[in-house]
């Protein structure tokens, strides 16, 4: 029996990868647009919040989308700045890193879109490593982790799956993977935050500028 040869053409058409879809069709089309499902229009911002959203763009290209969420009330915008700031950005026994993947992990439990996204994305830009983002998204047990990354995210995930379980046992563990007292309460209340965030997101329907999706990939 004669076997009929494929022609080239035939199996290089197999292999075209298929069309883009049209930008106005795609999944994130309207989130730099529709924010949340909530029609709260913008308020009036004070001058330092004016000049945050300034340097937003100025350094990253756009404004996050949870800040233009929580512009309807400066008030609120300006806590919601403080407390982040504090948190994620000033000196603590934790890296940028590490609080970005606790804010990973957190979100994963409680399966926030807009915190896997954005802070999916900041865990590889941090990292250097695309895939560790993606393993703190779907499962951070699954990751090659240190003992010291380890210890943090179970604790964070305990404190969030079940909080009143978490005892006495769950902080020394932190203390021999070599946490500090201080560095205790920095996991605690970056984990507390990110509960509270996922579960605005969640009940807003917040969706996390587009750009994120191509972010350190």
């Amino acid at each position: 029996m004669t076997m009929k040869r494929k022609k080239t053409s035939d199996i290089k058409a197999k292999q075209a990868k298929p069309a883009a879809v049209p930008a106005a069709e795609r999944q994130t089309a309207k989130d730099d647009v529709e924010i949340t499902a909530l029609s709260l229009q913008r308020g009036k911002l004070s001058p330092p919040m004016e000049a945050y959203f300034a340097k937003c763009q100025e350094k990253l290209g756009f404004v996050p989308n949870v800040l233009e969420a929580y512009a309807f009330d400066n008030a609120k915008l300006e806590a919601f700045v403080a407390m982040y700031n504090d948190l994620m950005l000033a000196p603590s026994g934790l890296s940028k890193l590490e609080r970005e993947m606790i804010a990973v992990a957190v979100s994963s439990v409680n399966r926030c879109y807009y915190c896997l996204v954005a802070h999916g994305a900041a865990v590889r830009a941090l990292s250097g490593d695309p895939a560790l983002g993606e393993l703190m998204v779907m499962s951070y047990r699954a990751a090659r982790l240190s003992k010291r990354q380890r210890a943090m995210l179970d604790f964070a995930v305990k404190l969030t799956a079940e909080s009143w379980a978490v005892e006495e046992e769950d902080r020394e563990a932190l203390r021999k993977a070599g946490f500090t007292a201080r560095d205790i309460w920095d996991i605690a209340a970056v984990a507390g935050f990110y509960n509270m965030t996922n579960r605005v997101a969640s009940a807003t329907d917040m969706r996390p500028n587009s750009v994120y999706h191509g972010q350190a990939r």
